[in-house]
Order: C-alpha cells, then structure tokens, then sequence
C-alpha cells in the first residue's frame, strides 16, 4: 500500500517536497465550541485568554517578514461573540461588530504594511463571508475532521461543539468551491473515528474537489494527547496508522497535495515521506504551533536535511499552490498585485528555501 501510494506521489510531483514559511496569528482563543481535544480554546476570565490587538498582528508579521515568512496563518475561535458579552465589548472596544470583520480587517491589513499574505481558518462560514475574505486572502481553510455524526454524542470529541457537524463544515468548503477559493481541508484521526469513518470522510473530500476543483490540498493530522484536555487518557494513534491513512489518501486522490504536520510525527517524521505525502505544510521560525504547543516546529535546516536524506529537494511555497495561482485572476486589485509579487516563475515562494 505504502508503495503504491508513493508512486502515485512521484508522478504527480516528483522529487520535490514543499512547505510553508508561516507565522502563526492566534487572533482570539476565545471560541464557543467546546472539543474534546483542544487545548487552544478559552473562556473570558482564564488567564491565558487573549485577542490580539492591531499593533500586536503588525508586530509579529513584521517580524516573520524579517524571517523570510511569506504566510500569515489566521487561527481563531469560531464566533465567540454569540454566547461571550466579553467578546462583543473587545470587538466594540476595537471598533468591529463580528470577529469575522476584525479578521477581514486583519487581512488588509497584512496586504497593505508588509509583504505576506494571509490564509485565516476561521471556521464556518456564510457564502458572503467566503466572498468578503477571499477578497483579502489567496486561500483559506476549514478542517473537514470527519464525517462522523457519532462524535457528536455526549462524552465524545465533538460534544458541545455545534460548529463541528459535519454537515455544515461541508457546505462551508462546498461554497468555496462554487466561488472558486483555493481551499485546504483535512481530517484529524484518532478521536473516536472508526476505519469506515476516515475513509468516509476522505471520500467526501474527493468528492467536493471533484465537483468544484478547489482543494489545493488535505491535511492528515493525528491527535496528540495533552494533560488538560478531556481526552487526556485517550490512545494516540500510532505512526503505522497515520502512514496508512496517508497512503490512502494518495490512493484515492492522487493529483491533490497531500499534507502531514511534521511537528506531531517526532522523532522519525521522515517516515511520513513514505506514505506519499508532497508537503509539510506551515512551519514557523519565530511562532509556535498554538494549536498543538508541547510539540515544536522542527528547525527549517534539519526539515531540510530529513527531506533531502529522502532524496526529496525541499522547496518553500506559498499559502496557495502554484497550480491555483489561476483561480485568483478574477481578483484584480492589492491581493492579486501582492501574490503576483510574492511568487517565482514557478509560482513557490520567491524567497529561497
């Protein structure tokens, strides 16, 4: 199965492996849903709950500049002003109605002062949101996770979380089909999903970029156990089964990037390349991965000497693929001005990796 997977991997991009140099924006922690896994999310009054001001953006995008980053990643909690009245006074304090319009406000402004492009993942959106944001951003994304309806049981992973059924997260990523949005999803494994249920779940991926053409690439990320979640007890899935679950996705989508964070495969992520991956998605030199913060980012160096030990050449990209840099045309303007200048003939990262 590995073999077969990496194959089809070398016919569609052979020899090259590719990733993102990001900085990691937590715009707000706060988040109304409540999943069995996170360790981002927060409530008004714990101590580490936090939105970023303007001034705080501008300062580590600056500094990601410095760095050679070309993508701001957007994380945020999905609309914490519905049940937070603490939430609503930051927004009015900071002169905004919704989070979704601080974050549209966030991305111009990373357009306008520096050279990055944004990417947000701010959760579920209405058709006139993905319009607004894809004005000011080249790709988003929305985590798919699973379609599984039984994680939403009482005591499961997706309990108390109403932005996690999956039918809503599909129409999400189905609207940014229909307007045309480079979009990355994914599936997260390990968190009560059966065997049927990933394959499921890959298969609806397959289906929507069939429809619309817009996945620009499928993140397979593996749950990582940490002392103050729920499902601190819960069993990580082993290597074997994220290589498995990788190849799988290759098999069923063999022209579409497939994505593993490196961060949660140590010490041995290089096996990762075996499974078929092209990409190691976003890694940070100066934010840590907020979403998963007892794991570091490896060093850019020795991402690139394991990828090479592989017999790969590793390539820096942007937030959007080369092979959707066409989808953005329609978008005359700054975005389009800024992307244009950000990429190389090849459409990577003009910056050298």
């Amino acid at each position: 199965m590995l073999a077969a997977a990496l194959a089809i991997k070398q016919n569609f991009k052979p020899g090259v492996i590719t990733y993102s140099r990001k900085v990691f924006i937590p715009l707000t922690n706060l988040c109304r849903d409540y999943c069995g896994y996170c360790t981002f999310r927060r409530d008004p009054g714990d101590p580490l709950a936090r939105t970023l001001t303007p001034d705080q953006v501008l300062e580590l995008v600056r500094a990601g500049e410095a760095l050679g980053c070309t993508e701001v990643l957007f994380s945020l909690g999905d609309k914490p002003e519905v049940v937070f009245p603490e939430m609503r006074e930051t927004l009015r304090w900071l002169g905004f109605k919704s989070t979704l319009e601080y974050l549209e406000a966030m991305c111009t402004l990373v357009l306008r002062e520096t050279s990055l492009l944004p990417h947000p993942n701010p959760g579920l959106l209405s058709a006139e949101w993905i319009r607004r944001l894809a004005a000011v951003s080249p790709s988003m994304g929305l985590m798919l996770e699973t379609t599984s309806q039984a994680l939403l049981s009482p005591g499961a992973a997706h309990d108390r979380a109403p932005d996690k059924v999956p039918a809503k997260r599909l129409r999400t990523i189905a609207e940014a089909g229909k307007q045309h949005v480079p979009f990355t999803t994914g599936m997260l494994i390990g968190i009560g999903e059966t065997l049927e249920d990933r394959i499921d779940t890959l298969l609806a991926i397959r289906e929507l970029h069939r429809r619309y053409g817009h996945i620009q690439e499928v993140i397979i990320q593996n749950f990582r156990a940490k002392p103050d979640i729920p499902m601190r007890n819960w069993m990580e899935p082993t290597q074997a089964e994220m290589l498995r679950t990788i190849a799988l996705a290759r098999l069923l989508m063999p022209d579409v990037n497939i994505q593993a964070p490196p961060n949660l495969s140590t010490p041995n992520y290089e096996r990762l390349l075996d499974a078929g991956i092209n990409d190691w998605g976003g890694i940070s030199p100066l934010t840590p991965d907020y979403i998963n913060p007892e794991q570091p980012w490896p060093h850019l160096e020795q991402l690139r000497i394991r990828t090479e030990s592989k017999g790969y050449r590793l390539r820096q990209r942007l937030p959007v693929y080369p092979e959707f840099l066409s989808m953005l045309e329609d978008r005359p303007g700054l975005l389009l001005t800024k992307v244009k200048s950000a990429a190389n003939g090849e459409g990577l990262a003009r910056r050298a990796a």
